[in-house]
């Protein structure tokens, strides 16, 4: 039977110390080599906090695989605006505007692991996102946009964007 350990590493700089040490250490892998493949799989998502499995294929001949996820939606978006972090009070405090082409496209690429039955549905969680982050979207509120979306305010963008 597979052992699975899941962490959360920084992209391309995970290191032998914790998390990931002390979580595969125990399953008798070599540890720098685990680390390496991880730093590898991940340079991408540099800067960007990234979930990681480790899966122990064979433990008696020591076989693993990596699997990478997909960044948190947050970490899409301080991406994307290329701000190191959200907001203390994001009512009050804006840190940073996302266009809705933006959060369309974090949405297409968050899509596969969302509950949204379509885009629109996948955008507005995203959005919702940046209103608890302290981003606005085309320098409106995020719930206003929300609402527009809901009344049909974006449905050329879309209809632009899922071509």
């Amino acid at each position: 039977m597979a052992q699975i350990v899941e962490v959360l590493v920084e992209g391309g700089k995970a290191t032998p110390g914790p998390p990931l040490g002390p979580a595969i250490g125990p399953l008798g892998l070599n540890v720098m080599q685990v680390v390496q493949k991880i730093n590898e799989a991940t340079k991408d998502f540099a800067g960007m906090q990234v979930p990681v499995k480790v899966i122990v294929t064979d433990p008696k001949k020591k076989t693993f695989e990596i699997e990478v996820g997909k960044p948190p939606v947050s970490q899409l978006i301080k991406k994307e605006l290329g701000i190191p972090k959200g907001s203390d009070a994001s009512r009050t405090n804006i840190v940073g505007d996302l266009s809705i082409e933006q959060a369309i496209a974090i949405a297409k690429t968050k899509m596969d692991q969302m509950l949204a039955a379509d885009l629109k549905a996948a955008t507005k969680e995203v959005i919702g996102t940046a209103l608890s982050m302290g981003v606005t979207i085309d320098g409106k509120p995020a719930k206003q946009v929300q609402r527009e979306i809901d009344e049909g305010l974006y449905d050329e963008v879309f209809a632009k964007e899922e071509q």
